[in-house]
């Protein structure tokens, strides 16, 4: 019924009332490559492409259209990458700022993706003297347009859907897993591309309002009368413009003559991830953009995106009682996803939230080689997201003196799944308020992560036990070599220092050296000159080294027996995590005293899937 019946009455409304028909003569789009860049952004090695899509302008010389499109791709990936494609101005990728998040491109190619820019004024200029130009105008031979032609918003949507034919024809993207953005008039134009090019694979609409996500027959902020305005009326189809009128031959018209409205926009995205962006109007994303009429047609197209076997954003259907989330409130669990930044006009804030949510829906995930260890990255499987929350829950109940944090090895000490091992921790540890932070298999990248987004925050620790970069090393042979590989957790191990020193300014701590592993003991040289690099960043004073390797293994590294699994020779048993903290205890009484008579740290917490 939807795909046969309702979305193409809902597309046919659309396109003769709001946004205009893209007209069946359109000219072929050629592309070629104008130029190509190997460089860098940040630390990752990229390849940046500029491409022109000439349209055929045969049948009306006068006027050339070239679309400009500027592709970024990793160019140490070992396969194609999904890409996200902006409206914007692009050119040659830039570094970071000096402070805040690192920009989206950046975060992209850390990730695993690519992305492209999409220049808007090189498909069709944005203003309404420009719609006798452009591709507009090139296909109607400079004259007016008909009432129910494109206008800018439906020609930038045509523009990215010809890109995506490209992109399609290119072995390095993965053109399954293309999404579109925008912020402002173009995340409007984004949200229209998202609507009607089902190929898209997801969408991240910024601070779009009128004629984007937001209600057209909401009576607030930026109205139908402003988008029939001089300013704005060349981005919708010339019917549009009636909806506007006070008087007129057929009479008066408003919003609420439309036949359709922005949730009816959001639902042609169903069943494809849609995240809608804004910020806040005290730094400058103006109530007139009106966030709670888009987030009122987020809820309301949520009957949709469950008929398709797709999430909502889990609330009722009842917009109008709805009350829309606190500011850094996600709505993400979803298909359907909504989320109010703290910043102004501009969706930079929550590139760090949609990139995890989009690979969890695209099975994405980035290759750990691929990402310098000294750049945070998200785990994105639903074990690892609720042992987060968890982690995040311990951290703001407080009253913990002693932090650890690390991977597997540090989580199965004082893990609830583990009963033998926690009776060891409570009994080294139990009353000097120690709480266990680790995480199965994370990378040090992924404790990055964490520690960027809340674990750490608030805390305030004494004390803090830093054991991580095993799964780094990992067991096999880096084609780097083990000198590159050493370097590169070096690194990685100091942005954590650094973060850690930031948001515990006043905690002692104590960096552990990698516990020695014998699954592939090729990897001993790399973990003893990891090691060596490590004890280089102690002070002494506000970071200490403690190395224990001694009485875990022979000078060669050969493992003592008794003291590692001898299943997987990686993880401890109890007498080998008895060594680790026969050599804390020491450090513990000498910063914080003897343990006292009663603890005050939140209760463990274990693996999540665990209990299922």
């Amino acid at each position: 019924m939807w795909w046969v019946e309702r979305r193409p009455e809902i597309v046919e409304d659309f396109e003769r009332e709001v946004v205009g028909r893209v007209p069946k003569n359109v000219p072929k789009v050629t592309w070629t490559v104008a130029g190509t860049v190997n460089g860098t952004l940040g630390s990752y090695p990229i390849v940046t492409r500029q491409l022109v899509g000439h349209v055929d302008s045969s049948s009306y010389p006068p006027i050339s259209v070239d679309i400009r499109l500027t592709l970024v791709t990793p160019s140490n990936a070992r396969g194609p990458v999904p890409v996200m494609m902006m409206f914007g101005f692009g050119g040659m990728p830039q570094g970071p700022p000096a402070g805040g998040d690192p920009p989206a491109t950046q975060q992209l190619v850390a990730d695993g993706w690519g992305y492209a820019y999409i220049v808007p004024a090189s498909i069709q200029a944005d203003n309404g003297a420009g719609l006798t130009g452009g591709i507009i105008g090139l296909v109607n031979k400079g004259q007016p347009r008909k009432p129910d032609d494109w206008g800018s918003l439906r020609a930038w949507a045509w523009g990215a859907s010809r890109a995506l034919d490209y992109l399609e024809t290119n072995p390095a993207v993965d053109a399954k897993h293309v999404g579109i953005e925008g912020v402002s008039r173009y995340g409007k134009a984004a949200l229209v591309t998202m609507a009607f090019d089902t190929r898209f694979a997801l969408v991240l609409v910024g601070s779009s309002g009128e004629g984007g996500a937001k209600l057209h027959r909401r009576n607030w902020g930026e109205a139908v009368e402003n988008l029939t305005g001089a300013g704005e009326y060349h981005w919708m189809a010339g019917n549009f413009l009636k909806y506007g009128a006070a008087e007129a031959a057929f009479g008066s018209k408003n919003a609420g003559d439309l036949p359709v409205d922005a949730h009816e926009l959001i639902a042609l995205c169903a069943p494809r991830p849609t995240f809608i962006s804004y910020g806040v109007p005290e730094k400058g994303d103006s109530k007139w953009l009106d966030h709670r009429g888009s987030y009122m047609a987020a809820v309301a197209a949520g009957p949709v995106f469950r008929l398709l076997g797709a999430k909502d954003l889990g609330t009722s259907d009842d917009y109008r009682t709805e009350k829309m989330p606190a500011v850094n409130v996600s709505l993400l669990d979803g298909q359907l996803a909504w989320r109010q930044h703290d910043g102004g006009h501009t969706d930079g804030p929550n590139w760090k939230y949609f990139i995890p949510w989009a690979d969890r829906f695209i099975q994405h995930t980035a290759p750990p080689a691929s990402v310098p260890a000294d750049q945070p990255v998200s785990r994105t499987d639903q074990n690892s997201l609720t042992a987060h929350a968890q982690l995040l829950e311990k951290a703001k109940k407080g009253r913990i003196d002693i932090y650890f944090e690390g991977d597997s090895i540090t989580r199965r000490w004082g893990a609830t799944d583990y009963p033998d091992l926690l009776a060891n921790w409570n009994q080294n540890y139990f009353g000097w308020n120690a709480a266990d932070f680790g995480w199965g298999a994370d990378t040090i990248q992924n404790i990055l992560w964490r520690l960027n987004h809340g674990e750490l925050d608030g805390v305030n620790p004494k004390i803090i036990v830093l054991l991580a970069g095993t799964n780094n090393v990992g067991n096999t042979v880096s084609p780097g070599g083990d000198e590159a590989k050493a370097a590169d957790i070096t690194r990685g191990m100091q942005a954590i220092l650094r973060i850690m020193e930031t948001k515990a300014p006043d905690a002692t701590i104590v960096l552990t050296g990698i516990f020695p592993r014998n699954d592939n003991m090729a990897m001993m040289p790399v973990i003893d000159k990891i090691n060596e690099n490590l004890s280089k960043l102690a002070d002494g004073k506000q970071v200490r080294y403690l190395n224990v390797n001694y009485r875990l293994a022979d000078q060669d590294g050969k493992l003592f027996d008794g003291m590692i699994n001898a299943g997987d020779k990686l993880h401890p048993t109890i007498q080998g995590y008895q060594v680790w903290a026969d050599a804390l205890k020491p450090i513990f009484s000498e910063l914080l005293g003897p343990p006292g008579k009663e603890d005050h740290a939140p209760r463990p917490t274990g693996d999540p899937s665990a209990r299922r």
